[in-house]
């Protein structure tokens, strides 16, 4: 591979035709400027220059090697160049989250994205670990998770907090826990640890979710309260969740006498140079949440 540095030695000889001057406009000594050019000739085994005297013209390979290279120097100037720019709102941000907290930031995101084209949001759903894997193999620029990471891969810090939320039929208005007993429960991939969270420490009967009789089950976090809303059963969820349901009409969210929130992790690679645009996005999140 030709060496860039002896060829831009080479092409601004060329272009000055004089040995003093290049060595001038390149900040070294004319001997310096010699030798790269007599290293580029040895590189490519032919001569480049015909010396006549002070004076020099180029040989059929001098030529070539002109014409091309400052195409190549070009290109490199503008390569290095645009690794350089590091606009705040261009270029690709790729998020993870569990369901609860996508279906709140995607689409406030989205706002962003509208406001400025260039942006671009790949923004995927998964559970606590696979997010945490994702920013530790560099397939995922953010991630949110509901627990602290494990991976030393990983920093986080604590943004937010979301409410866990005991949801029913909205016809449905006892709170007893024999009433929720003969409702059922609708569970969902979380939704054993939601309700040791939330009952827990609310009824003095739960000892864990095995006792409530499963009414159903669903895991696309849009649907869980599907079957809630047509009387099926009740649930535990994250705030957002419940925020984001079509029909509110149709459900009721309780407050319990001890409220139970899950704390929300920023997370990021550690040790990596976060580019403009995914601060731009990091600080859109915290101000959403």
């Amino acid at each position: 591979m030709i060496n860039p540095i002896w060829l831009r030695s080479f092409c601004t000889l060329v272009e000055l035709g004089h040995f003093t001057r290049t060595a001038e406009r390149l900040y070294m000594t004319q001997s310096g400027v010699s030798q790269h050019i007599r290293k580029l000739e040895e590189q490519l085994d032919t001569p480049l220059l015909i010396r006549e005297g002070k004076q020099f013209s180029l040989t059929d390979a001098g030529q070539k090697l002109y014409q091309q290279g400052q195409d190549i120097l070009l290109a490199l100037d503008a390569l290095q160049q645009s690794v350089k720019v590091d606009p705040p709102f261009e270029g690709l941000v790729r998020l993870m989250s569990p369901g609860s907290i996508g279906l709140k930031l995607y689409t406030e995101l989205l706002g962003l994205q509208q406001q400025h084209n260039g942006l671009t949001l790949d923004y995927r759903i998964n559970s606590n670990s696979g997010v945490e894997t994702a920013i530790a193999d560099l397939d995922a620029d953010l991630g949110l998770m509901t627990r602290q990471p494990t991976l030393s891969e990983v920093q986080s810090r604590l943004i937010a907090q979301e409410p866990l939320l005991l949801v029913t039929p909205a016809s449905h208005t006892s709170l007893s826990w024999s009433s929720l007993q003969q409702l059922g429960f609708i569970n969902h991939p979380d939704g054993a640890h939601h309700a040791n969270l939330l009952l827990a420490a609310n009824y003095t009967e739960f000892e864990h979710c095995d006792q409530l009789s499963h009414r159903g089950f669903s895991n696309q976090i849009s649907l869980i309260l599907e079957p809630v809303s047509r009387g099926l059963g009740f649930t535990v969820l994250p705030a957002y969740a419940v925020e984001a349901f079509a029909r509110p009409e149709l459900i009721s969210s309780h407050p319990l006498s001890v409220p139970v929130s899950e704390p929300i992790y920023l997370c990021y690679r550690r040790q990596t140079t976060l580019p403009k645009r995914v601060i731009s996005v990091m600080d859109e999140i915290v101000a959403r949440l």
